[in-house]
């Protein structure tokens, strides 16, 4: 069981992944990716999709498809499943319960704030925009598009402290993802898991310093109560 009964030291600043953390798109999108895999001849299930490919830029999502089927996906490939994930998003993308509380307590205390993502720009900032996020960051937010390398390289975190002007060693990461802990903790911040679609102990295995399975109990890592129905 997940335990997030010790608060942290405080931070400088906290920084967000935003898919599986902010906005609630993990499943969404992993049913979408694994009905266009299907659609290429390959079996896949969304279980299976999700084990593999949560967190993993969709660079190395093709990549990985090319080397399985022998051979480059159709160009219209990609764009329509874009096309579909961005309608998927319009019905059905949610904020994760309680962040946006979460977030109140966070800015209430004066903490600064960033998304720090390994997604395509248009795609973080137009997912922080349906789920009413986007005030809370405004121009700090910082994707796999700002940077050379994407997780699990750090760039995108050592962006992100930059431009917060905050040591990194200040800075606390929230991540749901192997590949984001890892990133986070190369970047030499302090990372909190959080339990949504991947396991605990992969978590904790990556690098999390604890693992919290509510917006609540992450606010208790972070030091700030929060005041959830």
């Amino acid at each position: 069981m997940p335990s997030a009964s010790q608060p942290s030291a405080s931070f400088d600043a906290v920084i967000f992944d935003c898919d599986g953390v902010l906005a609630d798109s993990e499943g969404i999108t992993n049913r979408v990716l694994a009905e266009m895999v299907q659609l290429l001849g390959c079996p896949a299930t969304v279980q299976e999709v999700r084990r593999r490919f949560t967190g993993v830029p969709m660079a190395e999502v093709v990549k990985t498809l090319q080397a399985k089927l022998g051979h480059d996906l159709p160009t219209i490939w990609h764009t329509q499943f874009q096309a579909r994930r961005a309608e998927a998003f319009r019905r059905e993308l949610r904020a994760i319960p309680g962040v946006q509380a979460l977030l109140q307590a966070l800015g209430a205390a004066g903490v600064p704030m960033a998304v720090a993502s390994g997604a395509e720009r248009d795609k973080v900032v137009s997912s922080l925009k349906l789920i009413g996020l986007d005030s809370s960051f405004g121009s700090r937010v910082f994707t796999g598009s700002d940077v050379a390398h994407s997780k699990p390289a750090p760039d995108v975190y050592l962006l992100a402290a930059k431009s917060l002007g905050v040591h990194p060693s200040r800075c606390a990461v929230i991540e749901d993802s192997a590949t984001g802990v890892r990133a986070g903790v190369a970047a030499g911040m302090t990372v909190f898991g959080y339990a949504a679609e991947t396991p605990a102990a992969d978590l904790r295995a990556a690098g999390a310093r604890a693992v919290a399975e509510s917006m609540r109990q992450v606010g208790e890592l972070l030091g700030v109560g929060l005041a959830l129905a």
